[in-house]
């Protein structure tokens, strides 16, 4: 008897949680989502991996398999499509006030602290005949962070001695330094800082931030880095008092 193969993903819900979605999401959400989750699978970035690869070229197959069918059906009104309620990570972390274009009015939206891509966000009695409308929900990375899912990823330099002999080193975080001992040879080129990804919201849990090391020899060594973190904790105010 032949063994039946086990598909790299198993239903249409977990393909979306594999793009870092909270649920079905379409046009640039998704488009945008799988980019950032293909980007952060593969095998030669630090991290990544053949099977995470796969496993996420899987998903989006899935998805557009599930999805294509709607697209040959005979064709029919469409209502305009709704503006996606872009978010920078900070954002995304904090929450805050945000403009978004409807037609051809310009709101100002509060936004809560925790959103996802591919969540939706509710306005109040904004559409036709005082509905409520609910825009669907990016989360940009800016440079410095990106978003996939509950948590987040960032790049760090670090000294290739460093990452060779091992020792202390800082990492400038969006929630301030956090330090992180390195084993020389033996360290991962990825660490994950527990509790500083999004925020938990309703069901989502607190996410991760996920640091990746890369070596540069512009990064400041061990004892650069221990007189920097030296000069800021002995400042001349503190030597005052």
């Amino acid at each position: 008897m032949r063994a039946r193969s086990v598909p790299e993903v198993a239903s249409t819900r977990e393909a979306y949680a594999v793009l870092g979605l909270t649920g079905p999401a379409e046009g640039e959400v998704l488009t945008a989502a799988f980019r950032t989750a293909i980007k952060a699978a593969r095998p030669d970035t630090p991290g990544g991996s053949e099977a995470r690869f796969r496993k996420v070229i899987a998903a989006w197959g899935l998805i557009r398999q599930d999805t294509a069918p709607l697209a040959l059906a005979a064709p029919a009104p469409r209502a305009p499509a709704l503006p996606v309620v872009g978010l920078s990570p900070d954002a995304a972390l904090n929450g805050g006030v945000v403009e978004v274009r409807l037609g051809g009015r310009k709101l100002r939206v509060r936004v809560p602290a925790g959103l996802r891509s591919g969540e939706h966000l509710r306005l109040k009695a904004a559409g036709d005949a005082g509905a409520d409308l609910y825009l669907p929900v990016l989360v940009r990375g800016d440079g410095r962070l990106s978003a996939v899912g509950d948590d987040l990823y960032m790049t760090c330099p670090v000294a290739p001695r460093l990452l060779d002999e091992g020792g202390r080193l800082e990492i400038e975080t969006h929630a301030g330094p956090r330090s992180a001992w390195l084993v020389g040879g033996h360290q991962p080129l990825r660490l994950r800082l527990k509790g500083l990804g999004l925020p938990a919201r309703g069901a989502r849990p607190q996410g991760h931030l996920f640091v990746t090391l890369e070596p540069s020899q512009d990064a400041p060594s061990a004892a650069e880095d221990l007189l920097v973190r030296f000069t800021r904790v002995w400042t001349p105010d503190r030597l005052a008092a």
